[in-house]
């Protein structure tokens, strides 16, 4: 059973039962991430991220690591462009005692100089390891240029110059600003009792007022196709090749996640069937989409050798030709169809996965999705929609193309965007 409540302080609270199982998961979102983020405090919302674990007045950081180890629990959190996510996962017995640390960490972390000067250089060296991984920046350099001079292009991470310029008093007032019941879905899910949590959420939040939120708006220029290169002695090339797409609140988001399992969203997908398995061009070739409240992105990551750009790039635009003028075959829908029904079925067998589904659902759309209603709208999906859907994202818009690699290699890239995109 779920239970959905809105507080009185503005918080939302989403609670699911689930009596059969001995484990509970608890979620605390808040709805900050990169883009709200000014200009000179890029990369702040993740920084908070690390100095929520860091103490508060009551825990000291290893109090906080000692305390959930003691109960055999499992305690994270994650930054993403318009939220962040506190989690843990323990057994049911213990689900206040999490809960209790989880809202002292959110409401009350103390940011002390020390350990904010210490935890910069942390940050630092994650940005340093995020450029000596062409695979992961890859998609960042796309992300920057496909919404360039928004906010939405900022890395999650910030960059050098903004980090090491931090100011604690400018990075903690934000974050008091920022983490606000009225800016907070909690979702936790298991063997609760959904009025006992709601009692126990209320008790935790309650010397908490709702807040007021600022964040600036900005409007998205309208997209035009780019090519971004950077050189870089790296043995491999790195490919991200894409398109503006669409937002979560489309109605054809479950059309799309169709398409890309279909186009190369797995194994059986056209893209590693073509490229990997039967021309050889790659070892990791897949495509993916990105949706936001108000923007989204689609993209196929291709990691190749120098001497194979050429050939990647026509064998990928084949495929994409074949999907727009031919679409897909009943069969393959029928497949994908199975394969997503499946998957989402197997997911709600873990308390994590239920958990985060109920929490981001509040956070995106303010109300429940059924497990049975997105299944439904899956299983609605037409051929016709999957290629009037592709020839939209993939046709009647430039694509656009971000590369990694040595100096003359950028140069076939190059000429293969040209030639074949422009």
């Amino acid at each position: 059973m779920i239970s959905y409540w809105s507080l009185s302080n503005g918080a939302r609270l989403v609670v699911e039962e689930i009596p059969h199982v001995r484990s509970a998961a608890i979620g605390i979102y808040i709805g900050v991430g990169s883009r709200h983020e000014p200009e000179e405090m890029k990369g702040a919302s993740h920084f908070i991220e690390h100095m929520l674990f860091k103490g508060t007045d009551d825990l000291t950081a290893r109090d906080i690591a000692e305390k959930f180890e003691g109960i055999g629990g499992q305690l994270n959190a994650y930054t993403s462009k318009e939220y962040t996510c506190v989690y843990a996962r323990i057994l049911d017995e213990n689900v206040k005692l999490a809960a209790q640390i989880m809202f002292d960490m959110v409401f009350n972390s103390r940011f002390y100089p020390r350990d904010f000067e210490t935890e910069k250089g942390v940050v630092v060296e994650e940005i340093n390891m995020n450029e000596d991984s062409p695979d992961d920046l890859i998609h960042d350099r796309f992300a920057r240029r496909l919404w360039m001079d928004h906010p939405m292009g900022s890395p999650i991470l910030g960059n050098l110059e903004t980090v090491t310029a931090f100011n604690r008093d400018d990075v903690y007032g934000f974050y008091k600003s920022s983490y606000v019941p009225s800016n907070m879905v909690i979702s936790v899910a298991g063997n609760v009792q959904a009025p006992a949590v709601k009692d126990m959420v209320e008790e935790l939040m309650k010397e908490q007022s709702a807040g007021e939120l600022h964040f600036p708006s900005h409007g998205h220029h309208e997209y035009t196709g780019f090519l971004d290169l950077m050189e870089k002695d790296t043995e491999q090339v790195q490919i991200c090749v894409g398109v503006q797409g669409i937002s979560y609140h489309d109605n054809r988001r479950y059309a799309l996640n169709v398409m890309n399992s279909i186009l190369g969203g797995g194994m059986s997908s056209r893209l590693f069937q073509s490229l990997r398995e039967e021309l050889g061009l790659a070892y990791s070739v897949y495509s993916y989409p990105s949706n936001y409240s108000d923007t989204g992105s689609y993209s196929i990551y291709i990691g190749t050798g120098q001497n194979k750009v050429k050939q990647c790039f026509e064998a990928l635009e084949n495929q994409l030709q074949a999907l727009v003028s031919q679409g897909i075959s009943e069969e393959e829908l029928d497949r994908t169809r199975r394969l997503i029904k499946s998957s989402m079925y197997l997911g709600l067998e873990s308390v994590m996965n239920r958990m985060s589904r109920l929490g981001k659902a509040i956070m995106m759309y303010e109300k429940i999705i059924s497990p049975e209603e997105a299944i439904q709208r899956v299983m609605q999906v037409e051929t016709e929609q999957i290629k009037e859907l592709a020839l939209s994202l993939l046709r009647d818009q430039a694509i656009s193309v971000a590369a990694i690699g040595p100096g003359q290699v950028l140069q076939e890239v190059q000429k293969q965007y040209q030639d074949l995109w422009r």
